[in-house]
């Protein structure tokens, strides 16, 4: 005959507990580098890096600061645990040498610490098919990155640059059958109104990028995108982190951001345990 402790009258020290029910694991959020904007403004810095963050925390993602300064080694560590690279905007112009032309006088200054940073955040995403989303002078570099170039200085009917405070600056035309055009509300604005701070803009595209919004008065390229349906690599030349709160759109595009940076680290789960089983 078998017996418990219960069955003697001894209060059990391990009292089985009740089963809870399976739930699927709690998905971690994805975690997205994002380089300072300058390497030398202290103040431009500290007015528009809050706004990226603010953007991608209200998203469901983890922001991860490059400081513009750090040995590449600390960068490789820091940039060991994301799913996403963004490009900010800047106080400063890409290097016109990097595109082979000579600087004219409307040609502002280059930061050549934030240039090398975007670098390498790009060749890693590149290397690692890792989503990129490129903001305004983020877009620049982008481009120039994969071998296009710039108009150095705006001379168009349209303001591109009327000021922060201005958040409908001018429309902006959406491809159809483009990542952008996905994101847009059924049966809204086809041109949707965006802010506009630069002086600079795509001229030449980079390799294997297309043409996804312009300017419709003018032309100026407002947007691009990678030419891959299974890396999500969207440049846009306006700033949707300002426009958060209000813009439907400004939040569509970070979803899509970090949706596809979910994604790539499922994949990459899934790449790991069918390598190693």
């Amino acid at each position: 005959m078998k017996f418990s402790v219960v069955s003697l009258g001894i209060e059990d020290p391990f009292p089985r507990q009740p089963r809870r029910p399976y739930t699927d694991p709690v998905p971690m959020p994805v975690h997205i580098a994002i380089p300072e904007p300058t390497s030398s403004d202290l103040e431009y810095n500290q007015r528009s890096l809050p706004q990226y963050m603010s953007a991608l925390e209200s998203a469901g993602a983890v922001p991860v600061v490059i400081p513009l300064n750090e040995p590449q080694d600390r960068v490789a560590q820091l940039l060991a645990g994301v799913q996403g690279i963004l490009l900010p905007g800047s106080l400063y112009d890409v290097d016109p040498q990097k595109f082979g032309e000579k600087r004219i006088p409307e040609c502002g200054d280059s930061d050549p610490a934030r240039t090398a940073a975007d670098e390498l955040l790009l060749q890693d995403a590149f290397n690692l098919r890792m989503p990129v989303l490129a903001i305004c002078a983020g877009v620049q570099a982008l481009n120039v990155w994969r071998n296009g170039s710039l108009v150095q200085h705006l001379q168009t009917p349209v303001d591109h640059s009327p000021g922060r405070s201005v958040a409908e600056a001018h429309p902006v035309q959406i491809a159809p059958h483009s990542r952008l055009s996905s994101l847009l509300e059924s049966g809204g604005n086809a041109e949707p109104k965006v802010n506009s701070s630069h002086h600079q803009a795509i001229r030449n595209l980079g390799d294997n990028l297309r043409v996804v919004a312009i300017s419709p008065v003018d032309g100026v390229v407002e947007g691009v995108e990678l030419d891959s349906t299974d890396h999500f690599v969207v440049g846009v030349q306006w700033h949707p982190e300002r426009t958060y709160t209000e813009s439907a759109f400004s939040r569509a595009i970070f979803a899509a951001f970090l949706g596809a940076a979910e994604e790539w680290e499922s994949r990459k789960l899934e790449s790991h345990v069918a390598r190693h089983g």
